[in-house]
C-alpha cells in the first residue's frame, strides 16, 4: 500500500512526492484516524441528537442536524477551490479546516456543561443555573454550521493533497483502510453508546465532544506534518470565476457530467438508511438498544467492507461504483419488503440489522468508489475544481432530495419509500456501467 519498494513507480505524481509517499501513506492514515473518530463522536445522526433533547432544545432543532451537517460541509467547496487554487501548498487549508472543527467541537463541551439545570437533567435554566433549552440549541446549531463549514474547507484541501502526494492504484487502497479504521471507531462508539444506557449524563457527552476535538486536532497535526510539493498556482479565479469554469466543465467534459449523474442517483443509499433504522426500531419495538446493535453492526461492515473495495477501486473504481449500487438496490428492496415477511423475521431488531449491515457494506462502495473515481478522473490542474463542483452539486441535491423524501415517507411510509429508492439505486448502477475506466489513463 505505502509503495515502498525498490521500484518506486508511481503514476501521476511527481519523482519527490513518489520518494515520499511511504511516509506520507501513514500521514494520512494517522490523520484519517483522528476525523472520523471525531465524526462518529460527535455525529449528527446519533451524538447531537440526544444532546440536544437533554438540554431541553425545542424538537424541531433535531431535524436540522443532519442537513446542516452535510449541505453545510459541500456547498462552500466551489467557492473553496477558488480561494485555494493560488496556493502552492494545500495542506495548510487542510489544517486550518481541522483546526476550526477542533474549536467548535471544544464549543460543544462548553455549551454541553453550562447547559446543566436541576441535577442532571439539563433541562431550562436560567444563566445562572444553566443555560436555556432553546438558547443552547441554538448555541449548538451555530457551532454546527461553523463546524460543517470547516469540514468542507478541510475536505476540498484534503482530496487536493491526496492526489498530489499519493499515486494512481495507490488511493483506493488507502481510502479504504482509512474506511476501515473509520468503521472501528463507528464500531467502538456503538459499545460506547450501548453501556450509556437510555439517558446518558452530560459529562458523559462532553467527554464526547472532548474526544472528538482531539480526534480533529491529531488530524490537523498529521496534515501540517505531510510532505507535498509545491503545486500549480496558475489559473486562479474569484468564486464567480471558479463558479462559471466549473459549470463549463460540467458541460464539456461528459464523463464528469455523466459521473455526477451517477453520483446524485447513488444518493439514495445515504438516504435509505436511517430509514432501515427507523423501520427495525418501530417493528421491534426496542429504542437505544436497537440502535446501539445497528451502530455496532455498521462498525463491522465498515471495517470488513472498505479495504476490499479500495483494492477494487484502484483496479475499476467505475465497476466498484456499479457493483455497490446495485447492492443497494437489493438492500432497499429487502428492506421495504420486510414489514410483510414472517412475524418471527419482521419484528425482530436482528433482521433489520443484516440488512443494515449490507447496506453500510455497498455504501461504503459507492463513497470508495466516488472518491476515487473522481480524483483520477481529474488532473492535477484541474483535480480541485473537479472535487468542489461535484461535492457542491450534491449538497444542493442532498437538501432537495432530503425534503422531498421525508414527504414521501411521510406520506407513502417508509416501505414503500425503500422500494422507490431500490429502483433508484438500480438507475444508478446502469448509469455507472456507462462511465469511462479512469485508472490506467
Amino acid at each position: 500500500m505505502t509503495g515502498d519498494e525498490d521500484s518506486r513507480m508511481c503514476k501521476d505524481i511527481s519523482e519527490d512526492a513518489c520518494h515520499q509517499q511511504p511516509g506520507n501513506v501513514w500521514r494520512h492514515l494517522l490523520a484519517s484516524l483522528g476525523t472520523k473518530l471525531a465524526d462518529e463522536l460527535a455525529s449528527a445522526r446519533l451524538v447531537l441528537p440526544w444532546l440536544l433533547g437533554l438540554i431541553g432544545a425545542p424538537v424541531w432543532m433535531v431535524g436540522l442536524l443532519v442537513p446542516i451537517r452535510e449541505a453545510g460541509a459541500l456547498l462552500p467547496q466551489l467557492v473553496v477551490a477558488g480561494f485555494i487554487r493560488p496556493l502552492p501548498r494545500r495542506k495548510w487549508v487542510w489544517v486550518a479546516g481541522s483546526v476550526l472543527q477542533a474549536l467548535m467541537a471544544f464549543s460543544l463541551v462548553i455549551i454541553t456543561l453550562l447547559s446543566r439545570g436541576d441535577g442532571d437533567s439539563g433541562l431550562g435554566g436560567s444563566l445562572a443555573g444553566g443555560l436555556g433549552g432553546s438558547l443552547a440549541g441554538g448555541l449548538v446549531l451555530g457551532c454546527l454550521v461553523v463546524l460543517s463549514l470547516g469540514r468542507g474547507v478541510a475536505s476540498i484541501a484534503t482530496k487536493d493533497v491526496l492526489g498530489k502526494t499519493i499515486a494512481k492504484q495507490r488511493r483506493g487502497r488507502l481510502m479504504g483502510w482509512s474506511g476501515s479504521l473509520a468503521g472501528a471507531m463507528t464500531l467502538l462508539a456503538g459499545g460506547v453508546l450501548m453501556l450509556l444506557g437510555e439517558q446518558p449524563g452530560q459529562q458523559v457527552l462532553a467527554t464526547l465532544m472532548a474526544i472528538a476535538a482531539l480526534g480533529w486536532s491529531l488530524n490537523a497535526f498529521c496534515a501540517a506534518l505531510i510532505k507535498e510539493d509545491r503545486g500549480a498556482t496558475s489559473g486562479g479565479a474569484n468564486a464567480w470565476d471558479t463558479v462559471r469554469q466549473g459549470f463549463s466543465q460540467l458541460r464539456h467534459d461528459a464523463a464528469f457530467r455523466n459521473f455526477n449523474l451517477a453520483r446524485a442517483l447513488l444518493l439514495s443509499s445515504a438516504l435509505a438508511l436511517p430509514y432501515i433504522a427507523l423501520l427495525g426500531q418501530q417493528q421491534s419495538g426496542e429504542s437505544l438498544g436497537g440502535l446501539g446493535v445497528l451502530v455496532v453492526v455498521s462498525g463491522l461492515a465498515g471495517m470488513v467492507a472498505s479495504p476490499i473495495w479500495g483494492k477494487l477501486a484502484d483496479t475499476s473504481s467505475r465497476r466498484v461504483m456499479r457493483n455497490a449500487g446495485a447492492g443497494a438496490a437489493v438492500c432497499c428492496a429487502l428492506a421495504g419488503s420486510m414489514v410483510w415477511w414472517p412475524g418471527a423475521l419482521s419484528d425482530s431488531v436482528w433482521s433489520y440489522a443484516v440488512v443494515y449491515g449490507l447496506l453500510v457494506i455497498a455504501h461504503s462502495g459507492i463513497r470508495l468508489g466516488r472518491k476515487t473515481y473522481v480524483v483520477d478522473l481529474a488532473s492535477a490542474d484541474n483535480r480541485a475544481l473537479y472535487v468542489a463542483l461535484s461535492n457542491t452539486l450534491t449538497g444542493v441535491l442532498m437538501l432537495v432530495l432530503g425534503l422531498a423524501i421525508g414527504g414521501l415517507a411521510q406520506w407513502l411510509g417508509s416501505e414503500w419509500l425503500l422500494l422507490i429508492l431500490a429502483g433508484v439505486a438500480t438507475a444508478a448502477a446502469l448509469c455507472a456501467q456507462r462511465l469511462p475506466e479512469v485508472e490506467d489513463d
